[in-house]
């Protein structure tokens, strides 16, 4: 038996990287909007969501590639058998 949380799927991955997205987006904008307060601080913990969020998007591109590739190859395997 397989367990929910064993699984994800696409679409539900996009839609959270969006909202990771939108989370640091905010951020950035909260900062940029009272640069004044902005403390050393901020801008690491701001650096590092923009990282992580950089991170994820390659990982996810990286996966989108191997899925094609796994796609393609299955197309190849099923021409030439």
């Amino acid at each position: 038996m397989q367990h929910p949380w064993a699984t994800i799927s696409f679409r539900t991955l996009i839609n959270k990287y969006v909202a990771m997205q939108s989370a640091v987006t905010s951020m950035v904008r909260s900062v940029a909007s009272r640069m004044s307060a902005a403390t050393p601080g901020k801008f690491l913990l701001l650096q590092f969501a923009m990282a992580q969020v950089a991170q994820i998007g390659e990982s996810i591109s990286n996966l989108l590639s191997q899925v094609n590739s796994v796609i393609g190859n299955a197309i190849r395997n099923q021409k030439t058998g």
